[in-house]
C-alpha cells in the first residue's frame, strides 16, 4: 500500500480528466440499500450531497478537464446546477451493467478531445489520463484525487479500494485505451468482474496480475451505501 502523498501542481498532473458516474438525485433511483432505513427522500437528498461533494473536489482537483457522466442526460433538471454547469463536460451514460457503463466512459473520456482554452491556441489536447469514480465515496477529496493523478504518471492503472471490498475510483492512462492494448486493458478490469460484491477488489487485483499489468493502489475509503456506512459519520463540508 502506498503513502499518500501532498498532491502535485497542476502542471505535474495536467492531461488528466476526472469522470464522475452518478445518477440523478431521485427518489426513488438512488441509495435504494440507504432508503430502506431512513426512507427515499432523506436517501435522494443525501445523494444530492455526496453528488455536489465529489464534483466540488474533482473540480477543486484541478488536474484537468472534469466530466458528469450522468444517468439520465446529465443535462436533466434533476441534476440541478450541474446540468448546466459550464465548466464541466456532460455525457450521459451507455447502457448496460456497471462494468459496462464504466468501460463506455473510460474509452470515450480517452478519445474525446478537449479544445484548450480560448486565446491559448486551436490545438486539441488529449489528456494523458482518465480517473473514473462515483459520487459515494466522500473522502475522494481533491488531494487523494491529485495523488491518483499524480500516480499514473509511473502505472497504466491506479485504484482506491473501498473498504466493503470494491473500489471507489480506478484510473487508467488514456494512451493505454486508444492503443492496440486497450480493448484488452478494458475486458481485463471490467468483464465478468463481480460488481457490488466482497469480492469486487480482489478480483480486479487478480485479472490485472494474470494480464501483467502493473498498477498502484492509494489508501482505502469508505462509501456510502446502507445505514451502517451513514453511521460512521461524513467528513467536513459534505
Amino acid at each position: 500500500m502506498r503513502v499518500l502523498l501532498p498532491g502535485p501542481s497542476r502542471q505535474a498532473s495536467s492531461g488528466c480528466r476526472i469522470v464522475v458516474l452518478a445518477k440523478a438525485p431521485v427518489a426513488g433511483r438512488v441509495k435504494t440499500r440507504l432508503a430502506a432505513t431512513i426512507g427515499p427522500q432523506a436517501a435522494a437528498a443525501l445523494a444530492r450531497r455526496l453528488l455536489d461533494h465529489a464534483l466540488r473536489q474533482a473540480l477543486a482537483a484541478d488536474v484537468g478537464p472534469v466530466r458528469l457522466c450522468g444517468d439520465p442526460d446529465p443535462h436533466d433538471p434533476a441534476f440541478g446546477p450541474w446540468a448546466s454547469d459550464a465548466r464541466l463536460e456532460h455525457r450521459p451514460q451507455a447502457a448496460g451493467d456497471l462494468g459496462l457503463r464504466m468501460a463506455c466512459a473510460l474509452a470515450a473520456a480517452a478519445l474525446d478531445r478537449q479544445r484548450q482554452a480560448p486565446g491559448v491556441g486551436d490545438a486539441p489536447d488529449r489528456p494523458a489520463a482518465v480517473l473514473l469514480m462515483g459520487s459515494d465515496a466522500p473522502a475522494l477529496d481533491a488531494a487523494r484525487l491529485r495523488a491518483a493523478a499524480a500516480a499514473l504518471a509511473a502505472h497504466p492503472v491506479v485504484l482506491v479500494p473501498a473498504w466493503d471490498g470494491g473500489y471507489a475510483l480506478v484510473g487508467v492512462r488514456g494512451a493505454a485505451l486508444t492503443a492496440g492494448s486497450g480493448p484488452a486493458l478494458l475486458s481485463t478490469l471490467f468483464d465478468g468482474v463481480p460488481w457490488s460484491s466482497p469480492r469486487t477488489m480482489a478480483v480486479t487485483r487478480e485479472r490485472l496480475a494474470a494480464a501483467g499489468w502493473p498498477w498502484d493502489e492509494l489508501e482505502s475509503v469508505g462509501d456510502i451505501d446502507t445505514a451502517e456506512d451513514l453511521a460512521r459519520g461524513l467528513p467536513d463540508g459534505v
